[in-house]
């Protein structure tokens, strides 16, 4: 990856930017829109880590993660989590391996803040993300969380 590539935190100066990120067609309502995350990160600072993904001076993408935070909130018993939240990566810069740097820099920020794994959830089907995220190392747990599935990636593996 080019060393302009970045994640930014969401700021007055880009959050116009990142809303206007528009994925393909065939996409949505596999992912929410950004303005979507926005909201609910706003809604939920403490556990929300909003990201827009930047190349140069371009923006390519946003990644969402979240800390600490249990899929099943309605059972005691469901362990704490963290991982990807969203991730839209603009339609004409997908294929480029902007989503994999993405995932990869949150799961990095989830290691150094002392966790080992990181999860994250996908509506299954042909057009979804799931060899994506399998092929970053994620792994299906046989768990569902809504209608999404849930996968797991071990961070402690090189």
């Amino acid at each position: 990856m080019p060393p302009s590539l970045r994640l930014e935190k969401i700021t007055p100066d880009n959050v116009l930017a990142a809303c206007q990120l528009k994925i393909r067609p065939e996409q949505e309502g596999l992912v929410a829109p950004v303005a979507q995350s926005l909201a609910e990160a706003y809604a939920q600072p403490e556990i929300a880590w909003p990201r827009l993904i930047v190349d140069g001076e371009e923006p390519v993408g946003f990644i969402m993660g979240f800390f600490e935070v249990r899929l099943n909130p309605d059972n005691p018993e469901d362990p704490l989590r963290s991982g990807i939240w969203r991730l839209n990566i603009a339609a004409e810069q997908q294929g480029r391996g902007y989503g994999r740097f993405a995932v990869l820099a949150v799961c990095e920020e989830i290691r150094r803040r002392g966790e080992s794994r990181a999860t994250v959830t996908w509506v299954p089907g042909e057009r979804g993300p799931e060899r994506f995220y399998l092929r970053l190392g994620f792994r299906l747990t046989g768990e569902q969380s809504g209608d999404e599935v849930v996968g797991e990636r071990d961070l402690t593996e090189a």
